[in-house]
């Protein structure tokens, strides 16, 4: 009952292809990953269709019996355009694209979601308030810049993420559930980001640029595991990619270097989790 976690591949067909190469000497039951699948200012049907699905399709075929439950969300560079390839590779039982639902692994439930909290970035296809709408210094509001789709405004102006996590996990018994976030929760060793020293307009720049929303449903509804990514370089700043809160262990393998950060886990044993580079 191994399981890999990995996030933020940003189109690297080096890294896919140790991912790949991993899970054919592994064979995990479960393969989770947390977003930014696509590469920086690329097409990312070009990405599906020349590389990932036939990628997906060839390991399909090869280890038959043994491909193992691969569980996706995007990120905030990804873009929304890209859902209806997602889910034909879903149809297909390629993946399971788990944003904004809820699927089940043996007794697990797997519940996914793909928002961050604004960020100077223009792609806002995956960004929403998080708690109220205040926007950090520095950062663009989420009804404002660019989005691959046609979104309401009442959608990209009042939404948060507070509010779509008490909808998505309302009655739901998270004791035995895997949570996968895109965003880390706020002020905690995995969402330090490279900010030290800086400014905007004079206001001192936040180190920590997780989701507020995130770190309070974790405190009360203690889930068994989350999953995290997006701020790559906050285990080379912490010395650390995992943190307790509460009895929830929550992990980012988002990573800075060249290398894929794959963190290796049974779900009965995560005391045992460890986190390679590969």
């Amino acid at each position: 009952m191994i399981s890999l976690f990995v996030s933020d591949l940003h189109g690297s067909t080096r890294r896919y292809d140790r991912l790949f190469e991993s899970i054919k000497q592994v064979l995990p039951k479960n393969v989770f990953v947390c977003g930014d699948l696509f590469p920086h200012r690329m097409n990312s049907q070009g990405f599906l269709a020349g590389y990932l699905k036939p990628q997906l399709k060839r390991l399909q075929e090869h280890l038959r019996e043994h491909f193992p439950l691969i569980y996706l969300i995007l990120g905030n560079d990804d873009p929304r355009a890209a859902e209806p390839e997602l889910l034909e590779l879903e149809s297909q039982g390629l993946c399971i694209y788990c944003h904004g639902k809820r699927a089940n692994t043996d007794r697990y439930v797997v519940i996914g979601y793909n928002y961050i909290p604004p960020t100077p970035f223009q792609l806002k296809d995956w960004e929403r308030y998080d708690v109220s709408r205040f926007v950090d210094p520095g950062c663009t509001p989420p009804d404002e810049g660019e989005t691959s789709v046609d979104l309401s405004e009442t959608e990209r102006k009042w939404s948060t993420i507070a509010g779509d996590l008490d909808k998505l996990t309302e009655n739901v018994d998270l004791t035995n559930a895997i949570l996968m976030f895109h965003s880390p929760p706020y002020d905690t060793q995995l969402d330090r980001a490279a900010l030290d020293g800086q400014s905007f307009d004079g206001v001192p720049l936040d180190l920590h640029v997780g989701s507020i929303a995130i770190r309070r449903l974790i405190e009360k509804r203690q889930p068994m595991l989350t999953l995290h990514g997006h701020v790559h370089e906050s285990t080379r700043l912490t010395g650390t990619w995992h943190q307790k809160i509460g009895r929830t262990l929550c992990m980012n393998a988002a990573h800075d270097g060249p290398e894929l950060s794959l963190i290796r886990f049974k779900i009965d044993e995560l005391e045992s989790a460890e986190r390679i580079l590969i």
